[in-house]
């Protein structure tokens, strides 16, 4: 079973790409087109999953219902099949879509499609000039290389696997709780204009400091292992004292991205668990004062 979802992907594909487009979308898209299928597979069965989970908060409530609104000897009768449905949804079909789930973005996914795009990339590399590799550390250039195929699959994958399950999730929630009283949705709908806001502020910030991060490691990466390479050179008419300065100087850029990132990360994660508290005090708050009438 492993094994098929594991060759669903080719991570070695014999056509050659041209040049990988300037833009992100169109860059995301030029690598993530051959494997469509699959991605769309994982995208529904991330909503299935999302949507039987949300179901189950409903399903509780439910049951709330039956148990003060039926008496003990004929709770069985009048519910049993429904009981024994959400039994079996529980029990087999949840954790087989998810495992399902887990063998396309796994199994068919996490290695080879990094995998393949290293693979086109490293092939568009080998025919650039010569003077294209003479005006850059090659150690920089493998890294970026390495870097930009886990950056490619993490960004695709976790679009789908968190984004989608979390929008399918808040929906969800919104849906149920707007069953109960429509009133209970203004915290919700506050939370999410708060987020969207929040987003629009630090998103931007977080690209521009990863790629400056990203620059910076691949500088460091590159003067390491250009003074290996080279250690003969370096051996011979360099100084290792002056080698090791070369080597700090990104070492400490490289921490200066490092530390802006680990700030805005910080501080978008305060934010966010704020505007959680904030949420669960105001949907707590108001459903007491509806309550009291």
């Amino acid at each position: 079973m492993f094994s098929f979802f594991e060759r669903l992907v080719d991570p070695f594909p014999p056509e050659r790409m041209g040049n990988p487009p300037s833009s992100l979308p169109r860059f995301i898209w030029h690598y993530a087109r051959p494997v469509w299928p699959l991605l769309l597979a994982l995208a529904v069965l991330t909503s299935i999953v999302s949507i039987i989970e949300v179901s189950l908060f409903g399903f509780l409530g439910q049951i709330v219902d039956w148990l003060s609104a039926t008496s003990r000897e004929t709770f069985l009768a009048d519910q049993g099949w429904k009981l024994a449905g959400m039994a079996f949804i529980i029990a087999i079909a949840l954790p087989g879509l998810v495992f399902l789930e887990s063998l396309v973005g796994f199994q068919a996914m996490f290695g080879n499609f990094p995998m393949r795009f290293r693979w086109i990339v490293h092939n568009w590399l080998l025919d650039q000039s010569l003077g294209f590799f003479q005006d850059e550390f090659a150690g920089r250039i493998s890294t970026k290389l390495m870097q930009t195929a886990i950056a490619l699959r993490e960004t695709i994958v976790k679009s789908i696997d968190v984004l989608l399950y979390v929008a399918v999730y808040f929906t969800g929630i919104v849906f149920l709780i707007a069953s109960a009283d429509l009133v209970l949705v203004i915290p919700f709908a506050t939370w999410l204009v708060l987020y969207i806001l929040m987003l629009r502020y630090f998103i931007p910030r977080l690209m521009t400091v990863a790629m400056s991060q990203a620059n910076a490691r691949a500088e460091m990466t590159g003067r390491i292992v250009d003074a290996y390479a080279n250690i003969g050179t370096v051996k011979l008419f360099a100084h290792t004292r002056r080698e090791a300065d070369h080597a700090r100087d990104s070492m400490t850029g490289f921490l200066g991205t490092a530390y802006g990132q680990a700030r805005l990360i910080n501080a978008f994660f305060a934010c966010l668990y704020l505007l959680n508290s904030m949420l669960l005090l105001g949907v707590g708050g108001l459903g007491i004062w509806l309550w009291l009438g």
